[in-house]
């Protein structure tokens, strides 16, 4: 009896061990038929594009500007995190375009090389146009350190930053609009000479997402030094953001 109870028990070993294979391998197989876990990669806010109101905040009161004047802003930005922190330091390369409508005044300048010495002046408009703006452009270089609430994804949750734009002025210009007979006729001034070539601003955004409200002061003036009057830009707009 012994011995049979031996024999028997020899023959359940390889049993219970096939069994135990078996339930081994159902269960690696229901592991590996689990979806992996997702991996997310945070957004480092690549694009900022900004649609910004923008006037100038400190002038003299003979200069007239119409309350409504409007800005486009339009950045590549890389981050870089700054360890394993809620903060980042980005820079970036864009274009900035501003426009400022005078408010029955015009600008009087000659672009001509025996006008070094001149300045910049504010008259008034006798030619009763339409509209008349001022518009300038310039190659921006913003830098900012940012704060992301939600680390793992930022086009979700809190974000706040604040920084400086940098930027050389591509280009300067007026245009008028006047109608004569019926028919609109535009007339257009380009001229840097007396615009600043360098530009600095202070800026700061906040928002949750993609969307942010965002804000400019400009750290120098619109036209060089004595060659026109002592003029200083702000803005606040809309910020979309995201990649």
């Amino acid at each position: 009896m012994r011995k049979f109870l031996a024999v028997l028990a020899l023959l359940m070993v390889p049993a219970c061990f096939a069994m135990a294979q078996d339930a081994t391998d159902k269960t690696e197989k229901m592991n590996s038929s689990a979806a992996p876990a997702p991996i997310v990669k945070p957004s480092r806010d690549f694009v900022m594009l900004q649609l910004n109101y923008i006037n100038w905040a400190t002038k003299p009161d003979s200069v007239k500007t119409k309350t409504f004047g409007y800005g486009f802003n339009g950045y590549l930005c890389y981050d870089f995190p700054i360890k394993k922190t809620k903060l980042s330091f980005a820079a970036g390369l864009g274009v900035n375009v501003n426009v400022v409508y005078l408010d029955q005044q015009v600008m009087s300048f000659n672009d001509t090389a025996a006008a070094y010495s001149s300045a910049v002046r504010f008259l008034p408009d006798t030619n009763h146009y339409k509209r008349y703006k001022f518009v300038t452009t310039y190659l921006t270089a913003p830098f900012e350190l940012r704060y992301f609430a939600n680390s793992n994804n930022r086009n979700k949750g809190f974000k706040a930053a604040i920084g400086m734009e940098i930027g050389t002025l591509l280009g300067a210009h007026t245009k008028a609009l006047t109608s004569v007979d019926g028919t609109n006729i535009k007339y257009k001034v380009d001229t840097k000479r007396y615009v600043t070539p360098w530009n600095f601003a202070a800026t700061a955004r906040v928002g949750w997402g993609n969307f942010s409200l965002f804000g400019s002061y400009n750290l120098t003036n619109v036209f060089k030094e004595s060659a026109g009057p002592p003029i200083t830009p702000i803005s606040v707009g809309i910020c979309l953001t995201g990649l």
